[in-house]
């Protein structure tokens, strides 16, 4: 595809893509400023989707006549059009040119517990939404409705939030077409069917209530319809749509709050009535902005938790955490406590059978046997593998190895949408860097194979190692050989169409079991793909988000041969690979109290571990 930008031809290089979405590429054009490409109807995402393709070719013809008559004053938080891209002819639009954000971070992490836990404070989070609250307010009053308001659209650099994509914003006769489902305005709907398609258009009401979406899914690590509908026999379990359309929020008492969010009694009783009362009662308008004002988060002493009132509502303020091991049974189910914090749980995993891992407490990063490795407060920008007793931690486009007794050693890696791309075992570290797959070797570094320059994301397990990179219209996997060099490339998976969100990896003999979160069509979809170490799909599944089945989140997973068992907020269920199929076998729910959708599960010599935020246990299963 040729693109020009002010009469001048522009090269688009897939390595220096910044994003995917399910609409258009983006790519750095290095002068400062970003380069957004519409997905035409033939882009590679869209192979075998007609209607997708339709929809691709309805948006072209649309953005002709939109970005044009784009308004010309915006606010300064908001990134957009600058210079319209264009076709050889100089007439037919193909995208725009916009100011590159550095350093950014998706609203949508700060939702993420584990994020949270890992050093996005509470009041980073409310300084952020202050921000994007004027910045609502300053669209609204040029008369310009966001339309499809999500935590996506929503870049976070430092406590500055940036609404982006702006080129689907509602301005006089375009109305915005595209929408979310999480935060998709109720009031908006007609008809109850199972499909959440919006009968009316977007209004500034409608942004609001995204924004409140956004606000609480931010501070509590939830949203308004999170967590199980568990009703009493023989009433069935409302499906997602139905909960929408009943307003079966968190707030009623037949829906299990998830274990994983921060609890509803850490925000003060105002803010939680002002969620009530919008998601419950259908009240709109802004979110009063006093709200935000005096929100202040304070950290209990006793258990961590932040907490926005006068006395921590999970614990008495002088409860001390035990580091006693504790056993207890339910059903069939031991569980033994084998270590526990008052800080928090960073990293973990299991080498031959052995668990190691990495905390945070008093001010410094720890290993398991209490040696400080790096000081510091906690750090969401810090990427971490463990190998045996070295640390390994990155940041950007660094990585450091920091093993007892050793100067700290210093490698340029590559950094793929800001995550640096470097994985070990126990043998072993790897990385990706200036288009090659590198290990360390005994005279140094040992190049394995070529990839895609500052686009490859990269797995490793004992036996073998997964890669793949989405640039532009280019998107491939590849396996390699823990110890041997050379790379297997050309994999055929079975890609997602939509915007990459989340990732996981595990590895368990000859399997790689893969874990890809992806946005799609306003959904969140979660894919599970199994590759063998030949570079084979053994077999795939997919299920919603949050639907409370074992694909519903992607962490909580470990596998034994061709058997995973997955962590649920209601136990744990095992499923195996039978003939390409993935089948959910069995279920524990006497699991239960010891397992959430967010921990961390690990094969040891000594059995099934749990690794949660601030403790491990040990299950035994009867």
């Amino acid at each position: 595809m040729d693109l020009y930008l002010e009469g001048k031809k522009v090269r688009v290089d897939p390595t220096r893509a910044l994003g995917k979405g399910g609409e258009a590429d983006v790519f750095d054009l290095g002068d400062g400023r970003a380069l957004k490409v519409f997905k035409p109807p033939e882009h590679p995402d869209y192979q075998g989707l007609p209607e997708e393709q339709a929809a691709a070719r309805a948006r072209l013809d649309e953005h002709q006549r939109k970005l044009p008559a784009f308004p010309k004053v915006m606010p300064a938080r908001v990134v957009v059009p600058q210079t319209l891209a264009t076709g050889r002819n100089g007439r037919t639009l193909l995208g725009y040119a916009m100011r590159k954000l550095e350093s950014v971070e998706p609203l949508r992490r700060f939702s993420d517990p584990a994020f949270r836990r890992s050093g996005a404070t509470s009041a980073r989070v409310v300084e952020v939404l202050r921000g994007l609250h004027h910045t609502l307010e300053a669209v609204h009053g040029g008369g310009v409705v966001v339309g499809d308001f999500n935590d996506l659209n929503v870049l976070v650099s430092g406590a500055e939030a940036y609404l982006i994509d702006a080129d689907s914003f509602q301005f006089g006769a375009f109305l915005s077409a595209v929408f979310t489902e999480r935060f998709l305005d109720p009031l908006r709907l007609t008809g109850t069917g199972a499909a959440l398609n919006p009968g009316r258009p977007a209004s500034p009401d409608s942004d609001w209530y995204a924004f409140t979406v956004a606000l609480m899914q931010s501070l509590l690590c939830v949203g308004p319809y999170g967590g199980i509908h568990r009703p009493s026999p023989p009433t069935p379990r409302a499906t997602p749509a139905a909960r929408v359309h009943q307003r079966l929020t968190v707030f009623h008492p037949e829906v299990q709050y998830p274990k994983p969010a921060l609890p509803l009694a850490t925000l003060p009783d105002d803010v939680l009535h002002q969620l009530h009362r919008v998601f419950v009662e259908d009240v709109r308008g802004p979110f009063p902005p006093r709200l935000l004002d005096v929100l202040r988060f304070t950290a209990c002493a006793s258990c961590g938790v932040e907490h926005a009132r006068l006395a921590c509502p999970t614990c008495s303020p002088h409860a001390a955490a035990t580091v006693t091991p504790v056993s207890a049974a339910r059903g069939e189910v031991t569980a033994t406590r084998l270590f526990s914090t008052r800080g928090v749980l960073v990293h973990a995993c299991a080498e031959e059978g052995v668990l190691r891992w990495l905390y945070h407490a008093d001010g410094a990063y720890r290993r398991e046997d209490g040696r400080t490795v790096l000081q510091g407060p906690l750090d969401p920008s810090l990427h971490w593998a463990l190998q045996g007793e070295v640390t390994l931690v990155g940041r950007g486009g660094e990585l450091a190895v920091l093993a007892p007794g050793r100067a700290p050693e210093r490698l340029g890696v590559d950094a793929p949408e800001g995550r640096p791309a470097f994985a070990a075992n126990l043998r072993h570290r790897y990385w990706a860097q200036a288009g090659g797959l590198w290990r360390d070797g005994a005279l140094g570094p040992e190049r394995i194979g070529d990839v895609l320059q500052g686009q490859t994301r990269l797995f490793v397990g004992p036996r073998f190692g997964l890669g793949f990179h989405r640039a532009g219209n280019l998107r491939g996997a590849f396996v390699f050989d823990a110890a041997r060099s050379g790379i297997k490339d050309g994999l055929v998976l079975p890609w997602p169409a939509g915007r990459l969100v989340d990732v996981e990896c595990l590895f368990e003999g000859q399997n790689a079991w893969l874990f890809l979160a992806e946005e799609s069509n306003g959904r969140t979809v979660h894919h599970c793909v199994v590759v063998g170490a030949d570079g084979a799909v053994r077999a795939s599944a997919h299920a919603e988000a949050g639907d409370g089945s074992w694909l519903g989140s992607l962490r909580g997973k470990c596998a034994a041969g061709d058997v995973l068992f997955a962590a649920t907020d209601v136990g744990l269920t095992r499923v195996e690979l039978r003939q390409g199929r993935l089948e959910a076998i069995r279920d524990f729910p006497d699991a239960e109290p010891f397992v959430d959708a967010d921990c961390r599960l690990f094969l040891t010599r000594g059995g099934l571990t749990v690794v949660r935020g601030q403790d491990i246990t040990g299950l035994r299963m009867s």
